[in-house]
């Protein structure tokens, strides 16, 4: 398991397209892989979950990762936050 904090550059958090792009990241994985956010956990493969977090700009999330490809999600979801997931 592997795990790094982020925080949220997108002017307006993690609405529905930057959360979408966040899924599809993750989808490429076989790690399990969730954010923690205030004490609640969200499944990083799931847009609802990761709506359903609230994360607004500036909030610090806790990426953690979990499987075989570990390492390698880790590094391509704190890429994409870290460069706006499209934005």
């Amino acid at each position: 398991m592997v795990s790094q904090k982020v925080v949220i550059k997108n002017p307006t958090g993690l609405h529905l397209r930057p959360a979408g792009i966040l899924c599809k990241e993750a989808m490429q994985f076989k790690s399990l892989i969730t954010f923690t956010f205030r004490g609640n956990t969200a499944n990083a493969k799931s847009v609802l979950s990761v709506l359903g977090a609230c994360v607004k700009c500036g909030d610090e999330i806790e990426i953690v990762c979990e499987g075989a490809d570990e390492s390698q999600a880790l590094q391509t979801l704190v890429n994409a936050i870290e460069n706006g997931l499209g934005e």
